[in-house]
């Protein structure tokens, strides 16, 4: 690892419902199935958002449908927070230019 590298936050928790986190080049098996499992969660977010529309245009939902909504949304969005901050860690720092003179 480079002294840039920090621990990747994996998209899954651990049994007691801590984070996960990987150290490494970002090469490994356990990586690239955190990879997989990323693009997945955001695959379902992208669906569930079009179910979510379509529901809602109807305009015809219960408030049992509403509440089975807002459980996958927010189910949903804290994976996609999850990855956009694993994502977001990982990204290089941006060097700061030098002073002038």
């Amino acid at each position: 690892m480079s002294p840039t590298d920090t621990a990747r936050l994996l998209p899954w928790l651990s049994p007691d419902g801590k984070p996960c986190f990987l150290a490494g080049d970002g090469t490994g098996i356990v990586s690239r199935l955190a990879d997989d499992m990323e693009a997945e969660q955001l695959d379902e977010a992208t669906e569930l958002i079009e179910e979510a529309r379509r529901v809602l245009d109807a305009r015809t939902w219960s408030p049992g449908e509403l509440h089975l909504l807002a459980v996958e949304l927010t189910a949903v969005l804290t994976n996609v927070r999850r990855v956009a901050e694993s994502r977001g860690a990982r990204l290089p720092v941006p060097e700061k230019p030098a002073p002038p003179g």
